[in-house]
């Protein structure tokens, strides 16, 4: 470098790059400027001052340097180089390779930028590039551990594992007596598990267990050397070392239950589906009733049989599980119980004795007895029937309400728990009734809930887990704007709990309050631009949730920026990457960094990204089938109205920019005063030139837009209907016939069965029916693939579209979102037929479940469907008497909805939220327990704001 320079300027240049790599840029600028003073044609100062002002963020100089001093010495490999890393800097990662390549023609045994290639490479997972080039370096330098690894991760990416063990085995052989020093046995330790990671990997078993015995003592990690073991000894079928290895590991942490698994494992008692039979649970059983003598402090132990018991055995287990943690209070107890609602055999037969033991909670438990002697007594078919009959229905109620409300009823009447004689503390009614309104909520009986999470407000009224879980009761319940009220109460209560923030956050968002979302929000977010704060915080839930709110409202453009936003973190995520790839192979944490790589592979396939994604895609779709009006056509419009008319709405407007220039003049005056900092200096953060997405509107081809983020939904998430669901939308209005059917394709392959594919195959079929006779070849191509893919379709093979419509209807006839289904595609196919698919759906019943709830019925029809319904009726079949219709009935089935203005709904003088709103017109309440004030709580003043939003 600066080998064709003067002595005095060459020591310059050494003095620029030396600047550059310490951050010292303004030096580096006045050394270079010295250097062109005399040389102005120099390329490699030219492109080194470049590199230096892309470093101060100026980007457009810092190229068009670079470009000249590459064109003053195109034979420079530094020039070369110097131009790569510009790209780098830009995440051209591409280009930044081409540049690389070109140096490394002039220079091809440069070590700085080989290793700069294959940190590119390797983020580009270009691994065979990879390979080749790490093999460069490790022939330049033998030396060098880093070299020697480097070489077999790029193997082990490339999926060559067998050779990456090869490799590394060849770097121990150069080891002194296979002793690394003492300041690098951590590191060691690390590179022998990664290779015994890597014979697991290519089925080297036995070999792999002798490897890792043999390194045993210089493997520092003690805890994943067992865990490795045992990983081992369970493969390769020795199942009894296994079982005292894990019996070990569990005797080091009782509550991990990968242990217990893989002791079930070891006995013989592991099924991936949960099914087993009687004899395995009572073996299990009995296995679990021994670790818990053994480990009486693990939480794990006593929880894990919950999953596999059955009957009188679950329900034993379960009473013995949730006692004590009743009695301590733990608010999490719902949580720990909720994937339990998801087995149904936790209903079961038990024995007539525990029947009658389980009605105690119902006061009917010598009624029981004498109905009992009363059939018996009777002697007749009937009487045994219904004997049988009622017994039956009784032992089919949940188990776990059973358990809860005997509970409860014995704290109740006795203060005690059934059975026992000691008094439990009065909060265990409370949390009792805590556990009862989840169990409720989580069974769609709201009102029930309700009044239970009431009770225990009353009971306590000091306790924010009552408020918050009051909150998510009534957003289920669809109250949303009482949900966003009690969530602020519970935030009031402890002003500096995060979490219980973030979840009134939440609940604001869902009741499209994003203005005062956005006030709560910051309170826990640094001085300065809260927006930026957020968004440099990577909040990806809240901009999510305000997303969703913006479109909801019809405010695209924000909608769009908040799901952009959320996308560019995922990007970030992913360049994020870069600086691991050298700093893993440096500290040697091989198995994270493969690890790492390989869930960088399927960042896009996280639930955040799927739902930005899929929000973008929907607001461009709005976008291209309402567009914004341009400023002619609003001239048009304006000169259309009466002159009152034309003076009103400038008034608006004029207003409307005022408040716009007041609120921007207030925000810089917060920004300029929070932005300087305790030295004085100010940090100045770029302003943004589009705060309300005004720009993303301006786009002339939204699908296009919307293709992009598709493509990745496709890529990354295959499996969801969703993806193929705006596939289809977007396709069908792109006129892409081809692959609109491959969208309709793919739902079929998903769920045949559901609503939306039904829909979107019906509707295309109709499409295409309507479509004229092909002209062109291209036309007559995609017409020949059309008939040659409808007789593959099982639900239209030899049918008409009325028919295979009568046909889905027949299979789902008791299901309101399929009659949906059935009525829209009637409207579709025969327009004149509206009347008969409005009443189909009006003719739809609300069914029980079959579900024996002890304290009331639950009903099939969920909130969301109904609104849906509300919603096909009003638009697709615009039949507005007919929504009225429907709001009336589901205002019934739904009495806390705000949507269907239900009687216990916030906009009832009733209502919860009117309760809430007059309890915080009183200044504090003021409690005592034991005699002792424990503080007071004090309003958020915000309520009034709630006041405003109801509707």
């Amino acid at each position: 470098m600066g080998a064709s320079l003067p002595p005095k300027e060459a020591n310059l240049f050494k003095l620029i790059v030396k600047s550059y790599e310490t951050k010292q840029y303004k030096k580096g600028l006045k050394a270079a400027d010295a250097i062109l003073k005399k040389f102005p044609d120099h390329g490699e100062t030219l492109s080194m001052k470049g590199l230096t002002l892309n470093c101060m963020d100026r980007k457009s100089e810092a190229y068009e340097l670079v470009r000249q001093g590459l064109k003053n010495d195109l034979k420079s490999h530094v020039c070369w180089h110097v131009y790569g890393l510009l790209y780098r800097s830009d995440r051209e990662y591409r280009e930044a390779i081409k540049c690389y390549r070109n140096a490394l023609r002039i220079d091809p045994d440069n070590i700085e930028i080989l290793r700069d290639l294959s940190l590119l490479q390797a983020q580009m997972r270009d691994l065979s590039g990879f390979v080749e080039t790490r093999q460069q370096l490790l022939t330049l330098k033998p030396n060098h551990r880093m070299n020697w690894i480097g070489f077999s991760v790029a193997h082990h990416l490339n999926s060559n594992s067998f050779k990456a063990v090869e490799i590394l085995e060849a770097y121990e052989g150069t080891l002194d007596e296979d002793h690394p020093p003492e300041n690098e046995r951590c590191e060691h330790g690390e590179m022998l598990l990664y290779k015994i990671s890597l014979l697991e990997e290519c089925g080297f078993l036995e070999r792999a267990l002798e490897e890792l015995h043999k390194k045993e003592s210089k493997i520092v990690d003690k805890l994943v050397y067992k865990e490795q073991e045992v990983s081992l000894l369970v493969k390769l079928g020795h199942l009894d070392e296994g079982e005292a290895l894990y019996r070990a590991l569990l005797s080091m942490n009782p509550d991990n239950y990968r242990y217990y698994e893989g002791l079930q494992k070891c006995v013989g008692l592991y099924l991936e589906d949960g099914q087993y039979s009687p004899d395995q649970i009572d073996r299990l059983d009995s296995l679990y009733k021994t670790l818990v003598q053994q480990y009486k402090w693990s939480s794990a132990v006593k929880r894990i049989p919950l999953d596999f018991l059955q009957g009188g055995q679950f329900r034993e287990a379960a009473d013995s599980y949730i006692r004590p943690l009743l009695t301590k209070g733990v608010p999490s107890l719902f949580s720990d119980l909720s994937s339990l609602y998801n087995h149904p055999g936790k209903v079961s037969l038990v024995t007539y004795i525990s029947i009658i033991e389980s009605m105690r909670f119902l006061m009917i438990k010598f009624s029981a007895i004498i109905i009992y002697y009363e059939f018996m007594m009777l002697d007749n078919t009937d009487s045994v029937f219904l004997f049988s009959f009622f017994f039956l229905n009784f032992v089919q109620a949940d188990i776990l309400e059973q358990l809860i409300l005997e509970l409860e009823h014995s704290i109740r009447m006795s203060g005690h728990y059934p059975g026992r004689t000691d008094k439990e503390p009065p909060s265990t009614l409370m949390w009792t009734l805590f556990l009862l309104a989840q169990h409720y909520d989580r069974r769609g009986q709201y009102e029930i809930a309700l009044s239970k999470i009431d009770e225990a407000i009353e009971h306590t009224p000091t306790v924010i887990d009552l408020y918050s879980v009051k909150s998510r009761i009534l957003k289920h319940a669809g109250d949303l704007v009482a949900a966003a009220a009690f969530a602020d109460e519970a935030r009031c209560m402890d002003l500096a709990d995060r979490y219980v923030n973030s979840e009134c956050v939440k609940r604001m968002l869902q009741a499209d309050q994003v203005a005062l979302a956005e006030k709560t929000a910051v309170l826990f977010t640094k001085d300065g631009d809260q927006h930026n704060n957020l968004h440099d915080m990577q909040c990806m839930w809240y901009e999510l949730a305000s997303g969703e709110s913006y479109f909801r409202q019809g405010d695209l453009g924000r909608a769009l920026k908040k799901f952009l936003a959320v996308e560019k973190h995922y990007a970030d995520i992913t360049e994020d990457q870069f600086d691991f790839h050298s700093y893993c192979l440096r500290k040697m944490t091989l198995r994270t960094y493969v690890e790492m790589l390989k869930f960088q592979d399927q960042l896009h396939s996280h639930a955040y990204f799927h739902k930005a994604a899929a929000g973008a895609i929907r607001c461009y779709i709005k976008l291209h089938d309402s567009p914004p009006k341009s400023t002619a056509e609003e001239d048009d419009n304006m000169s259309k109205l009466l002159p009152s008319q034309k003076k009103k709405m400038r008034q608006k407007q004029r207003k409307a920019e005022a408040r716009a220039k007041k609120e921007a003049e207030e925000k810089n005056e917060e920004s300029s005063a929070s932005g300087v900092s305790k030295s004085g200096k100010r940090h100045v953060k770029p302003v943004d030139p589009d705060p309300n997405g005004e720009k993303l509107l301006q786009v002339e081809d939204p699908l296009s837009e919307a293709t992009k983020y598709l493509k990745l939904l496709q890529k990354n998430s295959p499996d969801s209907l969703e993806t193929h669901l705006l596939s289809f939308e977007l396709y069908t209005r792109k006129q892409k016939i081809l692959l609109a059917l491959q969208a309709v394709k793919q739902l079929l392959r998903l769920d045949a069965e559901h609503p939306d594919s039904h829909r979107c195959l019906i509707k295309f079929f109709h499409k295409v029916g309507s479509m004229n006779a092909p002209v062109t070849d291209s036309e007559k191509l995609i017409w020949s693939v059309l008939e040659a893919e409808r007789p593959t379709i099982s639900q239209l093979h030899e049918k008409s579209l009325f028919e295979a419509n009568n046909s889905f209807l027949e299979k789902h006839k008791d299901s309101l979102m399929h009659r949906a289904a059935f009525a829209e595609i009637l409207h579709i196919l025969d327009s004149n037929r509206k009347s008969e698919a409005v009443k189909f759906v009006e003719d739809s019943t609300n069914n029980i479940v079959p579900r024996n709830g002890a304290l009331g019925p639950i009903r099939e029809w969920n909130l969301t469907d109904c609104i849906a319904v509300h919603k096909l009726l009003e638009t697709v079949l615009a039949d507005q008497d007919a929504g009225l219709r429907w709001k009336v009935r589901c205002a019934e089935y739904f009495p806390y909805s705000t949507y269907f203005e239900g009687c216990h709904s916030s906009a009832s003088p009733n209502s919860a939220f009117s309760q809430l709103r007059k309890n915080s017109e009183n200044e504090s309440l003021n409690h005592s327990v034991d005699g002792q004030n424990v503080g007071s709580i004090t309003s958020n003043g915000k309520l009034e704001a709630f006041k405003d939003l109801t509707i």
